[in-house]
């Protein structure tokens, strides 16, 4: 494959943030390339060249919006305008303060815009304190932990270790790694690095510099004073709680089924990574790169997120000034290369963003019913499916719904989502999804009564009932992946053993 081809796949499966960075770098990279935001006001009142080769739509975008109406695709109008072959400023004078049409426009004050504000009580003295001095910032665990070991603990080799075993610490707060390789590498007893641990665990946030589970909580609970020995005994057999066997809890804890089903929902109340607190990563929000709405008359209204889209310019008026300037051959086959390379960048974003918003609208035609019905009626559709319906190679709509996400009525979901595996039909008609059968086993377990708990077994002869040939062992799949535990599990759950 060319380099020229290799960039156009390599943009193709990019997501909106990498593309962005991978834009930026080739800005940085070749002094013909120009960002498209927000020139359109500057070159207003200059002088502009078109582009002897470019296209209308060569900025960066496409025509980025269709409408589904009925069988038939209407394009949209571009609300990003045409006519951005170019970006032809006239550096020289563009920036020139003594142009007449600036001394015009430049209006006059009796004093300057910012005057000396500390004379009227403002605050810009030299004196005052930046704003960002007196912004509050968010204490990391470490610094937390660290605060604490510098006032509790006055002994230097003591405080030594506790520097290590904070570095030991994982992101929900545990101790990872062992106790003798830091008696090693500080030359000190395996004992006195146990004893300094036992102070680090008293620190807040309680449970920190627990080893497992089990520590973590005792250590919780320990802090409010509640570790007696019946909930050591339960600690001890967390595999137990898990199992919900009462029977077993009574006997080795030594208390009544009231007690068990008490102490279980204390443990329940503990944090069992009390780090997160502290360093928790705030989530980012996913940028949608196709917007879908539904359109009044019916139909859907399909449209690329404009405001996600890099938008990159050729800047003709300095490739014809710098290739007038050049000198030799060297120099002249630099300045073609770099325009040859952002007339191609532009071409593939050009390229990239109609492919996007091809797949996507294909896409939305064959999962209508889950759009306006819901997920029960998500059909069963893999890459060939869209790839034969608009003539392009699997491939390629495989990379294009890698990591691209869509806005719909319904929430935001990867194009991926909509592609599921096909599960027969019992009763010889549509085949339906696999993300629609998982639903179908959920909306099942969620209704199910005491009475009448479902098994696997069960749950497939309901569904073949309804027309879906599925087999158990493909039931017990889905509902593990759901993490729905097992009729026998949720019967005990449903009598509130615990």
């Amino acid at each position: 494959m060319t380099p020229q081809l290799q960039q156009a796949i390599k943009l193709l499966q990019l997501s909106n943030l990498d593309l962005v960075a991978y834009v930026e770098q080739e800005l940085e990279q070749n002094p013909l390339l120009e960002h498209g935001e927000d020139e359109r006001e500057v070159i207003e009142s200059v002088d502009r060249t078109p582009a002897p080769e470019a296209a209308p739509a060569e900025d960066g975008t496409a025509g980025d919006a269709e409408t589904l109406e009925g069988d038939g695709l209407v394009a949209a109008d571009d609300p990003r305008g045409a006519g951005d072959d170019g970006l032809d400023i006239d550096y020289d004078n563009l920036w020139n303060n003594d142009s007449p049409a600036d001394a015009a426009a430049e209006p006059a004050f009796a004093e300057p815009a910012f005057g000396d504000w500390r004379s009227r009580g403002g605050g810009f003295a030299e004196t005052a304190p930046n704003l960002e001095e007196m912004l509050s910032g968010k204490v990391s665990l470490r610094d937390h932990l660290n605060s604490q070991l510098s006032m509790d603990v006055d002994d230097p080799v003591d405080r030594m270790i506790g520097v290590h075993l904070i570095d030991m610490l994982d992101e929900a707060g545990y101790l990872v790694g062992d106790l003798d390789g830091v008696a090693d590498l500080l030359g000190c007893p395996v004992e006195r690095v146990e004893a300094t641990l036992e102070r680090l665990q008293q620190f807040d946030p309680p449970g920190i510099f627990a080893r497992h589970l089990a520590e973590c909580l005792g250590l919780q609970l320990r802090d409010r004073d509640r570790l007696d020995p019946a909930m050591q005994a339960l600690l001890d057999n967390l595999e137990l709680v898990a199992g919900h066997d009462l029977s077993a809890l009574i006997r080795v804890c030594g208390v009544d089924a009231e007690d068990i089903a008490a102490m279980v929902a204390e443990i329940r109340a503990l944090d069992p990574k009390p780090a997160l607190a502290f360093d928790d990563e705030t989530a980012q929000p996913i940028t949608p790169d196709v917007l879908l709405r539904s359109q009044p008359g019916g139909g859907w209204i399909i449209e690329l997120n404009t405001e996600i889209l890099p938008r990159v310019l050729v800047n003709n008026r300095y490739h014809a000034r710098i290739s007038s300037q050049a000198r030799t051959k060297k120099d002249r086959q630099y300045i073609n290369e770099c325009y040859q390379s952002a007339n191609w960048l532009v071409k593939s974003l050009h390229q990239r963003a109609t492919t996007i918003l091809k797949v996507a609208s294909e896409i939305v035609r064959q999962q209508d019913g889950f759009l306006a019905n819901g997920v029960q009626y998500l059909r069963p559709l893999v890459l060939r499916d869209i790839a034969e319906a608009i003539e392009m190679h699997e491939s390629t709509v495989s990379r294009v719904t890698s990591n691209k996400y869509i806005s719909t009525p319904r929430g935001i979901y990867e194009l991926k989502y909509f592609f599921t595996p096909a599960i027969a039909s019992s009763l010889g008609g549509e085949a339906h999804s696999a993300e629609s059968v998982r639903h179908r086993i959920k909306d099942l377990i969620d209704h199910e009564s005491l009475a009448k708990v479902l098994s696997d077994d069960g749950i497939v002869d309901i569904l073949r009932n309804e027309g879906i040939d599925i087999a158990r062992r493909t039931v017990a799949k889905y509902r593990e992946a759901m993490r729905i535990p097992s009729s026998v599990q949720r019967r005990r759950e449903k009598k509130h053993i615990l």
